[in-house]
């Protein structure tokens, strides 16, 4: 098995910043997460109306992956060979709990399908998907911690089976408006940054 990848580009979000590549390219003093990500969404110039009806999850992964897949220039109107890889501890919780207490409440009982949707942590791969015609293979692993060696070993086997000419991988995780962080990173055969162990732990903790 060729395990001679890159990763050719890496963008996270937390503490209230957006970072690609290493650089902060949107930084805002909001304290809680839904004010910052609309306010970073208009700043980054993202345009997807369908953007303001995700959950939470779904536009913090979402954001992450379009200022990365923007700076690799792909065309809108090809299908990209790209698969994509996506991992969290919380699963879609912050949905479920949403949705849960639409249950619960017997005096205005209305579970809302436009909630309801979003309780898979991979429906946010499919909004994605969608933006950037990436119809290759698609997971979402749940660990109790960010699992660099399993993210690793899965993108390295779908570019060496040739399943994808490149993996987008990552954590995505939200569980409320003050614990939330994306940190996803693109690999391919080219790049500067070995795809080790090492070089993923040490980018996640940058």
């Amino acid at each position: 098995m060729n395990t001679n990848y890159h990763i050719k580009s890496y963008c996270s979000i937390k503490n209230n910043q957006v970072s690609l590549n290493g650089s902060v390219v949107y930084k805002d003093e909001e304290e809680s997460f839904s004010p910052f990500i609309k306010a970073a969404y208009k700043d980054q110039n993202t345009k997807y109306p369908k953007f303001f009806k995700m959950d939470k999850l779904s536009k913090l992964a979402f954001l992450a992956a379009d200022v990365l897949l923007k700076n690799e220039n792909l065309s809108s109107e090809e299908e990209n060979n790209i698969a994509i890889v996506f991992s969290n501890k919380a699963s879609s919780l912050d949905t479920d709990r949403k949705h849960q207490e639409s249950i619960q409440n017997k005096e205005s009982y209305f579970p809302s399908p436009a909630v309801f949707v979003y309780t898979l942590p991979n429906i946010c791969i499919g909004e994605i998907s969608i933006k950037y015609k990436l119809y290759s293979e698609n997971s979402f692993f749940i660990f109790e911690n960010f699992n660099a060696t399993h993210l690793l070993t899965y993108s390295n086997s779908l570019l060496s089976s040739n399943k994808a000419d490149q993996v987008l991988c990552g954590w995505v995780e939200f569980d409320g408006e003050d614990n939330y962080e994306a940190f996803l990173y693109l690999v391919s055969a080219e790049g500067t940054i070995t795809n080790s162990k090492q070089d993923i732990i040490k980018l996640y903790n940058t």
